[in-house]
């Protein structure tokens, strides 16, 4: 390494495992490096197997001033098989901190090595941070709300003792709208079991973070922003630096010969409505057939990325092996053939960032990860929330009754959301009154986050703000 590059302020990242995790914390260190003379490290926990490929493949294309290093692969085998997605991540991160030390410990000997950053379930490396002399930062993935919902979690805890799901007033989060405690966070819904547990000890241990970086922004979530920034003591200072998103609109990067861009092309502008459930979310059978039903009753344009259904054997991987033909075996009799004109099916995977980009997109009816959900702020493209897992029905909530950008489905008593009820929100986003409002409204928002990315915004100054920070680490 040349002497200019070991002058140069170094950061270590540790994404715990996960797309929705990595994919923002990538985009904040290109963002860094770009704007600041920073070099960058991941050191990447896995537990090997094809979420490490799909892993590897994303880190790909990254510039050169940011370096690659996979950890040795740890074993879960001890752990139960029903044992929550929040004890895993954290159990991997627990056991990879031999092998992140030891890795530490080579990028301090060569590089000035002066802050290790770390995502929503990392906070067990900030031991490590300590050995090293390092500042240790959060870099928080999901929305400000649920920032400030893991910031007060431990008073919440110690104050109730029911589930929160049984609570009955809504939970007030700081500067946030009051929500119903069945709609917080999954790990949060089960306080006996061992995720609620991790999930308390994280946000006991955020206190411990010299800053927390949130991929959020004023205009979006201006409530949650200020009493996030609110002096306290002990806690932490939080800087907005979103909307932190992969980008998908200059031509160097569109993927040629995509069947669903080529489709695109060839449709009315804004006209179109794009389903997708991100890259963890399934439906049941049945589910996915009243889905099919509803669009086709809509009549409007579609673009919808299938995946098999979960309640079948076939898991995820059923459609690489099967081959794209099976697919319309989960979906009801003859609708592609009734669709064709208006409707374009793909197996598994489209690339989201082009499409949502795309002029011809007009809707989109999302999970509402967090990251799915700031690439159509990006791109001004309104939303059907349709939560599955994880935070998702805390920013259903924040998108439908606060900021307004989205309709929402209701379910049957059965849980099932029927295809009278779908076709009346598709129609009603692409065409109605509601969905024109919600149109606006992003489009202000696509508006307010361009600005706070400029070179004066508010997101850049904040991120500017955490970069001399670390710079003056190297001074003193």
């Amino acid at each position: 390494m040349g002497q200019t590059q070991a002058k140069k302020p170094h950061i270590a990242v540790v994404p715990t495992p996960g797309m929705g995790h990595l994919i923002p914390l990538i985009e904040f260190a290109k963002r860094l490096v770009q704007q600041h003379p920073f070099t960058v490290t991941f050191i990447i926990p896995n537990t090997g197997g094809t979420s490490t490929e799909a892993q590897k493949s994303t880190l790909a294309s990254l510039p050169s001033s940011i370096d690659l290093f996979f950890l040795p692969p740890v074993t879960l085998n001890d752990v139960p098989e029903d044992s929550k997605i929040e004890t895993r991540i954290s159990l991997t991160l627990v056991r990879s901190l031999p092998s992140l030390r030891d890795v530490l410990k080579s990028l301090v000997a060569k590089t000035s090595l002066v802050s290790l950053v770390v995502d929503l379930f990392g906070t067990d490396a900030f031991d490590v941070a300590k050995e090293f002399n390092l500042s240790p930062f959060i870099f928080f993935p999901s929305t400000a709300m649920v920032l400030s919902l893991f910031l007060y979690l431990p008073s919440l805890d110690e104050s109730v003792s029911c589930e929160y799901r049984d609570l009955p007033e809504p939970v007030n989060i700081p500067g946030c709208i009051p929500i119903h405690g069945k709609y917080l966070l999954d790990p949060a819904q089960d306080r006996k079991n061992e995720a609620y547990e991790w999930l308390l000890y994280h946000t006991k241990r955020y206190r411990m973070a010299e800053g927390i970086m949130v991929n959020s922004f004023m205009e979006l979530e201006g409530g949650a922003i200020q009493a996030l920034q609110e002096a306290e003591p002990g806690k932490p200072p939080v800087y907005p630096v979103g909307p932190l998103v992969k980008m998908g609109s200059s031509s160097s990067t569109r993927i040629h010969d995509d069947e669903s861009l080529k489709w695109l092309d060839n449709q009315p502008l804004g006209s179109v409505l794009f389903v997708s459930f991100g890259s963890g979310g399934t439906l049941s059978s049945r589910q996915l057939k009243e889905l099919a039903l509803g669009l086709e009753m809509s009549e409007q344009r579609f673009l919808w990325v299938v995946r098999s259904p979960n309640d079948e054997v076939a898991n995820a991987t059923y459609f690489e092996v099967h081959g794209q033909s099976e697919f319309m075996r989960f979906l009801p009799e003859g609708f592609l053939e009734r669709t064709k004109e208006r409707g374009l099916v793909v197996p598994s995977w489209a690339p989201q960032a082009q499409v949502l980009s795309h002029g011809s997109t007009g809707g989109f009816l999302s999970h509402c990860g967090w990251n799915s959900v700031l690439e159509s702020v990006v791109n001004g493209v309104p939303l059907i929330a349709w939560p599955l897992y994880a935070e998702q029905k805390m920013n259903a909530v924040t998108l439908t009754e606060h900021i307004q950008v989205a309709l929402r489905p209701k379910a049957n008593e059965n849980g099932l959301i029927e295809k009278e009820e779908i076709a009346r929100v598709v129609k009603g986003l692409m065409e109605g009154e509601e969905g024109k409002s919600a149109r606006y409204r992003m489009k202000d928002l696509k508006d307010a986050a361009a600005a706070v990315l400029s070179e004066n915004g508010s997101s850049t100054k904040a991120l500017a703000e955490v970069a001399l920070k670390w710079k003056n680490k190297i001074s003193n």
